[in-house]
């Protein structure tokens, strides 16, 4: 515990400024706590390297006077030999603490980053739409690292430094206190300008480190395949360059600024240890000649001086170093201080086995605003956007009995998104209650939410990995014959057994070397793999072509067979023999029953259908074949019997726009 008490006392005596946050220095203690054993033992060779340091010139002063006096040569030789000894031993335990530093400044970094991500990965899926990847980024990596340091360099170079002081002070006043009170006549001018020093390199690193978050990030997005070809099709390589060589620049001169006032202060500090050196050889010579004090007394002194006037610059340093690491703890503690707005009850429950049904109760939602999941310095603005929280979703009730198919139609923008986050619980509602199988989702495991709820979205992300990393990452212990199996339902098998690689075929960032027909095929594979009693259907073949439709819309049946599903399709005809379909508008159900009920109802459904179909090329109504077809179609076989029509489009737009390439097919 000697270490750990060491430690804080030197962390205190760094007197954070007025600038960092109350209470940044007990929380780094806290995180230094689990090494505070390291920490003892790397403090306990610092002190014995001081204290080497300090013996040296007291040996040469030896020296100089066994010689100046005629001593004998053996003398000299074993003070020689004495010199030669420390050197060494100084030597190994610099290697010992370099070791105990890496130990120490590593470990801390693992925990802070390690730290960071998990509680970055519990926040919810609106921090995510509001934050700047490369902002969060740069915490993870240029904030962590600078915190370290605290630990590394900054607090050995603090330690050693104070006991060499104490001793060359000591040592000095024992061999002349005049020549020492001499030499300290310029201490003052140490001491005032490290005050102003450090919080000046603190407001600098601040600055800095925003400048170079905003650089990550516009990097990070340019870099993308999505960004890079937006650049690429608005022909804005040019403009890209310029604005990322005006961000480079302010990073430059920011960088020039703080490496010119670091070094206008260390050359202040030097040329004031150089005139003091001075006055120790005029005053220290004069007592020499006038036989006050012998001349290895001199020497030792003015070796002595380089250990009381370097530490006192490294200290004065240190300062500014101890500003900077605790402004980068600033930042990172300032993510890890946003509580996440969705967390697991101590006592969560699990699923029940079997079927599961899905419930609204008298649902109210709005977005969070931006102040309770975000943070500014994340999104790069001055402050933060003060909209939000207004009511989008209003009494929202329907109930998916276990292996029926509701689905959800309307306008865009009206609601339909936003009711199907809510059931694997990306968001918590304000007011009444989402259930599964009649247990609200808050009170359910988040392990339970997943396992039972599948998602297959309109983008269907994928990770810069191969096939089968993708695939099991929704099922880690799955075997290959198992992804074979979820590909072959999913219409994909024949297609990865064609690739060179296989299973092990890289699919790119967000898997953009896969057409997206085949990238949604895989996500559906994923989706199988994970086994979910209940699907949630996001527009899946919203943004594909008439030939890649047909085997998403082959797969898709695959996935519905059997399982609770709710589907937002942007195709009605999808959707005809859905057990009930649901209209949305503005945030409330305005029309429930099926296909034939509601074409009957002649209300907004009705509505949606004429104006979809109104382009056919015989210019006639719509045919309702799904009236009748509705009791002999199954949910699980509901897709398949639209792949008929997709097809036919598929031939259709073939006949007219000519041979489909590969690229261009899923």
């Amino acid at each position: 515990m000697d270490g750990w008490m060491l430690m804080r006392s030197a962390m205190h005596r760094a007197d954070a400024p007025k600038g960092v946050r109350p209470g940044t220095v007990r929380r780094v203690l806290s995180f230094a706590r689990p090494y505070w054993r390291l920490l003892a033992v790397f403090l306990l060779l610092t002190v014995v390297s001081a204290v080497l340091a300090v013996s040296t010139p007291v040996l040469a002063g030896r020296v100089v006077d066994a010689i100046v006096g005629g001593g004998a040569a053996a003398t000299v030789i074993w003070l020689a030999v004495v010199i030669a000894l420390i050197a060494v031993l100084d030597a190994g335990l610099g290697l010992v603490e370099r070791w105990l530093s890496a130990r120490i400044g590593e470990g801390l970094i693992y925990d802070l980053r390690r730290a960071v991500f998990e509680h970055v990965q519990r926040m919810p899926v609106a921090f995510f739409t509001r934050t700047r990847t490369g902002a969060l980024v740069s915490r993870l990596n240029n904030d962590v690292i600078g915190a370290q340091r605290a630990f590394t360099s900054t607090l050995s170079g603090m330690v050693t430094n104070v006991i060499q002081l104490a001793l060359s002070l000591g040592v000095m006043f024992t061999l002349s206190w005049q020549v020492t009170a001499l030499a300290l006549v310029l201490l003052p001018v140490f001491v005032l300008p490290a005050r102003r020093m450090g919080n000046r390199m603190a407001d600098l690193q601040r600055e800095s480190a925003g400048l170079n978050a905003a650089m990550t990030t516009q990097m990070t997005e340019r870099f993308s395949a999505p960004g890079a070809t937006l650049v690429k099709l608005f022909g804005r390589p040019r403009a890209e360059a310029a604005e990322f060589g005006e961000r480079a620049g302010r990073v430059r001169d920011i960088g020039v600024r703080s490496a010119m006032a670091t070094r206008w202060f260390l050359t202040g500090l030097t040329l004031v240890s150089a005139l003091a050196q001075a006055l120790v050889y005029g005053l220290g010579g004069w007592l020499a000649l006038t036989g006050q004090l012998a001349p290895g007394t001199v020497v030792s002194l003015a070796l002595l001086l380089t250990r009381l006037y370097a530490p006192l610059t490294a200290l004065a340093n240190a300062r500014v170093d101890v500003m900077t690491a605790l402004v980068s703890f600033e930042r990172v503690f300032e993510v890890l201080d946003l509580p996440p707005m969705i967390s697991e009850r101590p006592n969560a429950r699990a699923l029940p086995a079997g079927p599961v049904s899905v419930e609204f109760a008298g649902v109210r939602f709005g977005y969070p605003a931006a102040d309770k999941i975000s943070l500014a310095s994340l999104e790069e603005v001055a402050t933060l956007d003060t909209r939000g929280g207004q009511e989008v979703l209003h009494g929202v009730d329907f109930t998916a009995a276990p292996g029926q198919l509701v689905a959800l139609v309307g306008s865009s923008g009206a609601g339909k998104s936003t009711i199907a986050s809510l059931v694997p619980r990306l968001y918590d509602v304000d007011a009444g209650a989402v259930r599964l199988s009649g247990i609200d989702v808050r009170e359910l495991s988040f392990d339970a939410i997943r396992d039972a709820v599948g998602v297959v979205t309109q983008d269907g992300h994928l990770f810069h990995d191969s096939i089968r990393e993708n695939l099991r990452y929704a099922r880690p212990e799955a075997d290959d014959a198992e992804l074979w199996h979820a590909l072959e339902r999913a219409r994909l098998a024949e297609l990865v057994a064609s690739l060179p690689d296989g299973l092990d075929t890289v699919v790119g960032e967000r898997g953009y070397r896969l057409s997206g027909g085949e990238r949604q095929r895989l996500t559906i594979a994923r989706l199988l793999l994970a086994r979910p009693r209940v699907v949630i259907l996001d527009e899946a073949t919203a943004h594909l072509d008439s030939e890649s439709e047909v085997a998403v819309q082959a797969a898709l049946a695959e996935a519905l067979r059997g399982r609770t599903a709710l589907v937002i399709a942007h195709r009605l005809s999808t959707i005809r023999a859905a057990d009930q379909i649901l209209v949305v508008e503005a945030g409330q159900i305005v029309e429930r029953g099926s296909h034939a009920e509601l074409l009957a109802a002649d209300g907004r459904y009705a509505e949606l259908y004429r104006t979809q179909f109104a382009d056919q090329a015989d210019g006639s109504a719509p045919v309702d074949t799904g009236a009748a077809e509705a009791s002999e179609i199954t949910p699980g076989e509901l897709v398949a019997a639209d792949v008929v029509e997709a097809e036919a489009g598929a031939v259709g737009g073939r006949a007219q726009a000519g041979p489909v390439t590969p690229a261009a097919t899923g």
